[in-house]
């Protein structure tokens, strides 16, 4: 398997899980408005409903982090990074990835793990309430997610060899973006002119491209 193979494999893989999990927010909704609805309109709150709304909000929270890793969406302080070349910015990547990204996930993983095993032997159940619901299950999401975030870590140290040896970011699997909704809003509007419409996509374009893991140096002097 060569390395853009491998890279969608493991792309893809994190992308069906975010996605996957993303669902969880229907679920969400649904469950805080019918505890609305039971509480506030019948005046008969249920006890553990609190205990629900944090397993499927974290359960949300930490399963989507392999996605946005594939999509490049975490939180990057980049007022250096961005001006930098290609080789440059991997160079770097690679650097964190192997002081602190595995050091750190493995620490997760292992924790996890850990943490997961005993509640599952003691048949934990949650504190919050009287009879709460048992949360062993909700625990195990922490070593599943670290996995999940582990496996795409590895596929963005490939990434940056990658671009080490050819010079160029290797292309990331397509998404809706937001850049979708800024090119669809231009095009409907009937107050925008044709060069401001194709200023506007350019620098949005020149954005977009910096914050996936392409510099603004390489867009302008390519």
């Amino acid at each position: 398997m060569n390395a853009r193979r491998f890279l969608r494999a493991i792309d893809t893989v994190s992308y069906w899980s975010g996605k996957l999990s993303a669902w969880l927010i229907v679920a969400l909704t649904f469950v805080v408005s019918l505890e609305v609805f039971k509480r506030y309109i019948l005046n008969a709150p249920t006890a553990w409903i609190f205990d629900l709304d944090s397993m499927l909000y974290g359960t949300l929270f930490m399963m989507c982090g392999a996605y946005t890793l594939a999509a490049a969406g975490h939180v990057r302080a980049d007022f250096v990074y961005i001006y930098m070349k290609p080789r440059g910015q991997a160079a770097l990547d690679l650097a964190l990835y192997f002081l602190f990204f595995i050091p750190g996930i493995l620490g997760l993983i292992y924790a996890g793990y850990d943490y997961a095993a005993l509640s599952w032997r003691i048949g934990e159940h949650s504190t919050v309430t009287a009879e709460g619901p048992p949360v062993y299950h909700f625990k195990s999401v922490i070593p599943l997610a670290g996995a999940l975030v582990m496996l795409q870590g590895l596929a963005e140290i490939v990434r940056c060899v990658e671009c080490l040896r050819t010079g160029a970011w290797p292309a990331r699997l397509e998404d809706v973006e937001e850049i979708d909704v800024v090119q669809t809003q231009l095009g409907g509007s009937e107050f925008v002119d044709e060069e401001s419409r194709r200023v506007a996509m350019e620098g949005a374009h020149a954005i977009d491209e910096a914050a996936r893991h392409r510099s603004v140096v390489e867009h302008k002097n390519p």
